[in-house]
């Protein structure tokens, strides 16, 4: 079995059995508070509910939930009143209006994964064991005012910060990507819906305690319009990227390249990205380009035959280069995609990364054919130009990239 395979497999089990012996705790000694109980997993389950439309790639797809789960995990009081349920039953509660919530998503086959469920559980957790030992579970104070808000504040931080070290960690064990540009993907992400999630959860937690569950409703709403903003500008970037594919097609609609070579291209140099440590709005960027690397043949008299740019020479690649950058810049789309176009037939020693993954990884395409032979002998040429025209750390890792995705014959390429 792969190490991947049992990390995930612990962090799964690990969170079941949680979840199991928190459900079962509860089955067993009862409901503390039973009105707590059952407005925040209210909270919890329409927050689910409210998934819907979610790009399943969000880091967070139902931010109402999250932000309920966790202001249930540092409840301290309610309504003046000390709160007693502890670590098992906010984690029972939790599980238990999380999976009504997405109950019905998973009958449209469209629910949220094991690893964000796992997540989930996991997170709410590690909140509650930081929070209710502290607290006493309704027996002791930790104090009132802005130090107590900014003690909930920090507990939350802290626990977004050790789920987004566990999203890498289940991302690394998957793809077998680096993980230290994994972990700053979700770093990066945490400003965003991940600091509307930590305001609202501590808000949420003082906003109960002093006014009891009648302030759920009215702490709810803003982050309900925050959700909405955010799908909407989520919305926005799918249509760019759209747009941009489309342009990316036009080179095949005309028949300068072959069917699929800009998407094969773009899906293969963010991976190679990835492997060599880009994130975030860099591989972004390094996918555009990659999708629109081949515009500059709209503007030949000639097409190349077969849409093979690898093999011209080298004046006649950077042509072409300097053309579709001059293209690229008059779509809109930002200066630094039409830079990575125009540099990508340059000496490798004079590009930036993305410039040497998008030449690589064409050249790859351009080269390799169906059977593992083809494949084979398509990274053989380009470690043989490694002297002139790829550079070595990009060529290998376009090998460990495609070793993993199991592309026949290049397993035995790696050097051992």
């Amino acid at each position: 079995m792969r190490p991947g395979a049992v990390t995930v497999g612990a962090v799964h089990a690990a969170a079941l059995l949680l979840g199991l012996a928190a459900l079962g705790s509860a089955l067993r000694h009862g409901v503390d508070r039973p009105g707590d109980a059952l407005a925040f997993g209210a909270l919890v389950a329409l927050g689910e509910l409210a998934r819907w439309g979610a790009d399943p790639d969000e880091r967070e797809p139902a931010p109402l939930a999250a932000a309920g789960a966790l202001a249930y995990a540092l409840l301290g009081e309610s309504g003046g009143s000390p709160a007693t349920h502890g670590v098992l039953q906010t984690v029972a509660v939790v599980t238990a209006a999380g999976l009504a919530g997405i109950g019905p998503h998973l009958a449209r086959g469209r629910g949220p994964g094991r690893d964000h469920l796992a997540r989930r559980v996991l997170a709410v957790a590690f909140a509650a064991l930081c929070f209710q030992p502290l607290h006493g579970s309704g027996t002791g104070h930790l104090g009132e005012g802005p130090s107590y808000a900014l003690l909930l504040g920090f507990l939350l931080v802290l626990t977004a910060l050790c789920d987004a070290v566990l999203a890498a960690l289940l991302l690394r064990a998957r793809t077998g990507f680096p993980y230290g540009s994994l972990l700053r993907d979700e770093l990066r992400a945490l400003p965003g819906i991940g600091s509307a999630v930590c305001a609202t959860g501590t808000v949420m937690a003082l906003g109960v305690a002093a006014a009891g569950l009648w302030a759920l409703p009215v702490l709810a709403v803003p982050l309900l319009l925050t959700q909405v903003s955010h799908r909407r500008y989520a919305a926005v970037r799918a249509v760019s990227r759209q747009t941009i594919a489309s342009l990316a097609r036009a080179t095949e609609v005309a028949g300068c390249t072959p069917p699929g070579h800009a998407h094969r291209v773009a899906a293969l140099s963010t991976a190679v990205g990835r492997e060599l440590g880009l994130s975030g709005t860099e591989l972004t960027v390094l996918e555009h380009a990659a999708l629109m690397h081949d515009i500059g043949q709209l503007s030949l008299v000639d097409p190349v035959e077969g849409g093979a740019t690898a093999l011209l020479p080298a004046e006649e690649q950077r042509r072409i280069a300097l053309l579709g950058g001059e293209v690229v810049r008059r779509t809109g789309v930002p200066p630094a995609v039409a830079v990575i176009v125009e540099r990508q037939a340059d000496p490798y020693r004079d590009q930036p990364l993305p410039a040497r993954i998008v030449r690589a990884v064409n050249a790859y395409d351009d080269l390799a054919g169906d059977g593992a032979g083809a494949a084979l002998d398509a990274l053989e040429r380009l470690r043989l130009g490694t002297a002139r025209d790829y550079h070595p750390d990009v060529v290998e890792g376009l090998a460990r990239v495609l070793a993993r995705s199991g592309t026949a014959g290049v397993t035995g390429a790696l050097p051992g």
